[in-house]
């Protein structure tokens, strides 16, 4: 299995510098600031990088979950929403919400929301993250 890489720079003091962030293949980079990361300013931070990560590792480990019972998924469609809250004046990841949305002929609710909950609980990135303290999920056939 190949090892993923990336690599972030920060300038300055923290409420008045900036960062900048990106891949190592080449398929991101983004600027980051105090405001955008803990003020919801425009632009992007950390969190929604996890958040991304998240919802991209949920979908295709759903899918693939799906294809192995012989249900394949025409479509797979997460969005995860990270909230970072203050805990004991510390800045803490404190849940992420997991919205999925499906089309997957020939299944039905229970089945589908089954084969989710296993997603959600298998897939390598929710598996990182189980340390926050919340972690919902809303799992819809469309």
């Amino acid at each position: 299995m190949p090892t993923s890489r990336a690599s972030a720079v920060w300038e300055g003091k923290l409420k008045d510098g900036k960062g900048t962030f990106k891949a190592a293949s080449g398929a991101f980079t983004g600027p980051y600031t105090f405001a955008t990361r803990f003020e919801g300013k425009p632009g992007t931070n950390p969190e929604e990088l996890i958040a991304a990560a998240h919802a991209a590792c949920l979908s295709m480990a759903l899918s693939a979950g799906l294809e192995k019972a012989g249900k394949p998924a025409t479509r797979v469609q997460t969005e995860a929403a990270c909230t970072m809250d203050m805990v004991n004046g510390t800045p803490t990841i404190t849940r992420m919400d997991l919205t999925v949305r499906g089309k997957v002929p020939g299944l039905d609710q229970a089945g589908f929301q089954k084969a989710a909950e296993e997603a959600k609980s298998g897939c390598p990135v929710s598996r990182a993250l189980k340390g926050i303290p919340q972690i919902t999920l809303d799992a819809k056939l469309d």
